[in-house]
């Protein structure tokens, strides 16, 4: 059994550690609100973007336009959207298996990286990162979005790579947090991805044969970049307010499991207490008696 001044200073030590974690949870808390209230006012424009664009495309037919047909390439650009701080359970491991466990075969794949820890993972595991925007989940801003989009269209259309997929998770409340691998680019028409939740009501909507004023290259050339953009930006808000939402769990959890260790140890060293009180008194009758003897 391990003695009273051990116990005290692993005691000591826990609560320390509870104090750190009460104080990560109280911040994860307050970001959470912010980011929170910023992904679900955004939510409805991303859907919607998603479901508009694949929806035109869908009622037009075929149109020979290199954003709507897959390239020459077969590399693939993976932007993966994670954190740059631990500490958010499985937050950023669910990305990364998500990534690892998919279709996308690991020679294919060229990671365009936001966030450290899931471009420090993906690098061990011998993924080529070919950028890193880490900064940016900092603070998202659109311009940054649309950064990543001309060097993601710029290596697109110098047939560098064939396909564009976006993995990130997904917001859905404050203890459901969804990781999503999504492709971008070529748009497939026939797809059955959803970006976000998809209202019922859309399939009852009719299915009226596309237009386009100007014609349907330039079109494309204007509402594909915004399109991609828009996307990215609204994964990021996600990311933000669900990094947040996991590490509020996660840190809440670990302030319950310290409160728990706490009472444990507090109850072994009542006990160890209580048995040195023990043996003292044995100790002082036996020699008592030895002396009345």
């Amino acid at each position: 059994m391990a003695s009273m001044r051990d116990i005290k200073r692993r005691k000591t030590s826990i609560q320390s550690t509870q104090q750190i974690t009460k104080a990560m949870k109280l911040v994860s808390t307050v970001k959470l609100q912010r980011a929170k209230t910023r992904a679900e006012r955004s939510k409805a424009y991303f859907n919607c973007m998603y479901e508009t664009i694949t929806g035109m495309i869908r009622r037009t037919g075929h149109i020979d336009h290199p954003y709507l047909t897959s390239g020459s390439s077969d590399k693939k650009a993976v932007i993966v959207i994670t954190s740059n701080r631990g500490l958010a359970g499985g937050y950023n491991s669910n990305i990364v298996k998500l990534v690892t466990g998919s279709e996308l075969k690991k020679e294919d794949v060229e990671v365009y990286a936001i966030g450290k820890k899931g471009r420090d993972v993906l690098k061990r595991r011998g993924y080529n990162i070919k950028a890193d925007y880490s900064e940016v989940i900092n603070e998202p801003l659109y311009k940054d979005a649309m950064e990543i989009t001309d060097a993601l269209l710029e290596a697109f259309s110098n047939k560098e790579i064939g396909e564009i997929w976006l993995a990130y998770t997904g917001f859905k409340n404050t203890v459901s947090h969804i990781p999503t691998l999504l492709k971008l680019l070529p748009v497939d028409s026939e797809s059955e991805e959803e970006y976000g939740e998809k209202d019922p009501s859309d399939a009852s909507k009719s299915a009226a044969i596309m237009n386009y004023e100007p014609e349907e290259t330039e079109a494309m050339e204007m509402i594909i970049p915004k399109y991609i953009a828009s996307l990215i930006y609204g994964a990021l808000i996600e990311a933000v307010a669900s990094e947040n939402g996991a590490r509020m769990q996660a840190m809440d959890s670990a302030t319950s499991n310290a409160e728990e260790m706490i009472g444990t140890l507090e109850l072994q060293y009542n006990r160890a207490r209580q048995g040195h009180i023990t043996q003292e008194l044995t100790e002082i009758i036996g020699g008592a008696e030895a002396l009345s003897s």
